[in-house]
């Protein structure tokens, strides 16, 4: 075998059809597109999804959920990571630092995966009950997290709002007494 004797296997290079090159050619006149309609004229197709004004079926499809545009600002962290990270006090900067958590997570929580054998204490980090049970164990400590303030602010509406609930239910009991009353008095 030499160079100048190289050539592709039979079969394997199809010539192109050259189109509206004459009736001979089994492709003339209408090239294949069919007779008239706008598929047969050029620059006349439609864009992909496209029905002729109709609802198109990706736009009427999954109508269910939605996607939360807090998603995901919350990024996990093993045991392990904690381990192979210099440092006893660890927060969310410091998971930046080491490159643990992407850049865009504002907040971490510890799971239970992989092993810690040093004490470490986490500042402003949630951890999961097995994570925290293997932190203590290993004689760390964990600092409430941060989001501490938001959740006390949510109690606090949760309170007003069960307060609210529970002076309108009284006003419907004093409204119906008051009409019992008034009916007895007839």
């Amino acid at each position: 075998m030499q160079l100048n004797s190289l050539k592709p296997a039979a079969g394997s290079n199809k010539a192109r059809k050259r189109v509206g090159r004459g009736i001979g050619s089994g492709l003339g006149k209408t090239a294949g597109r069919g007779h008239k309609g706008q598929k047969s004229r050029s620059g006349g197709f439609h864009k992909v999804g496209f029905e002729g004004g109709q609802m198109p079926l990706q736009r009427r499809l999954p109508k269910r959920g939605f996607v939360s545009p807090l998603r995901g600002r919350v990024a996990e962290v093993r045991l392990s990571d904690l381990q192979r990270m210099s440092g006893d006090v660890v927060d969310v900067a410091a998971l930046h630092a080491a490159g643990v958590i992407p850049r865009l997570a504002r907040g971490a929580k510890v799971i239970l995966s992989g092993k810690l054998e040093r004490a470490v204490t986490l500042e402003g980090i949630g951890a999961t009950k097995g994570a925290r049970a293997a932190i203590e164990a290993a004689g760390g400590k964990i600092n409430a997290p941060a989001a501490a303030e938001e959740s006390a602010k949510i109690t606090k509406r949760k309170a007003a709002k069960a307060k609210a609930a529970q002076g309108k239910a009284a006003q419907g009991k004093a409204a119906k007494s008051d009409a019992a009353e008034a009916g007895k008095k007839d």
